[in-house]
């Protein structure tokens, strides 16, 4: 089965495939009060992409997130994470094959940042203190801080050192799957700006393959080589951004045709239909 889409491609080869979503349902509510936000919704990621989920509010979109990272289960059909089920990584460990940077960064706030970004590592208990503290330091100036930021708390950093930190921290054990949901949000044009060309970075370097949850149309833009859209509990379409734009829907055209949408949309070709 072929995800729903303006571009038909052939079939990815199952070692391209890092993320594969097939007849998903998610149900929610008991007995009569039973209602599913997805229905056979279905989508694939492959290596080294950015693929941004879109949706409007109730679309489940951070749902989906946490069924590939293992954390929910849907009540029908099949999430594959590297070939095997995502049901597979809550007890063996998901930090390993996949990173999560949460909306608000979800740093603990009793631990300094070198303790936050050497957590996964410590719990995995099988390496000594020395050289998790060093690859810690690594990764905290692989997102752009410094050496004597490693003994600050979460409460004395800005917004966009929070980020930084909670990125450090879901790249600790080097996953080749980076899951962002919502990573600008809460931060100045000027550092959002920063944290994406960062991220862009990081994809780049360390070969990573993203899946993001945004409703922020610059950062969209900024990260995205493709999009799927989440609506009538399916994905409806998936393409770049500027093919996704097109689609005739109506939460599509609300959500690229205002004025946030044509201002990020404006330095794009023209449409090859034009």
């Amino acid at each position: 089965m072929t995800t729903p889409g303006l571009t038909h491609t052939p079939p990815s080869p199952p070692d391209d495939l890092v993320v594969e979503v097939r007849d998903l349902w998610t149900v929610f509510g008991k007995g009569s009060e039973r209602f599913a936000v997805h229905q056979d919704l279905c989508f694939e990621v492959r290596r080294g992409e950015m693929l941004s989920l879109v949706g409007g509010s109730g679309t489940g979109k951070t749902v989906l997130l946490r069924q590939i990272l293992g954390l929910t289960q849907p009540a029908r059909g099949s999430v594959t994470v590297l070939g095997r089920p995502a049901s597979e990584m809550g007890r063996e460990g998901a930090a390993s094959r996949v990173g999560m940077l949460f909306q608000h960064g979800a740093l603990f706030s009793a631990f300094s940042v070198l303790d936050n970004i050497a957590f996964a590592l410590r719990e995995q208990g099988t390496l000594p203190p020395d050289v998790i503290r060093d690859a810690a330091m690594v990764k905290l100036q692989m997102v752009g801080l410094k050496p004597e930021h490693a003994t600050r708390m979460p409460a004395d950093l800005s917004g966009g050192m929070v980020k930084r930190v909670a990125l450090a921290r879901a790249l600790i054990m080097d996953p080749p799957l980076l899951l962002l949901d919502e990573p600008t949000a809460g931060l100045d044009p000027s550092s959002a700006d920063e944290f994406c060309a960062l991220v862009r970075e990081l994809r780049a370097s360390l070969g990573l393959t993203l899946v993001m949850v945004t409703h922020d149309l610059d950062t969209l833009f900024a990260l995205s080589t493709r999009v799927a859209v989440l609506a009538d509990k399916r994905v409806i379409v998936t393409g770049t951004p500027a093919e996704v734009a097109r689609h005739p829907h109506p939460f599509i055209e609300h959500f690229f045709m205002g004025e946030r949408g044509q201002r990020a949309m404006a330095p794009l070709p023209p449409s090859k239909e034009a």
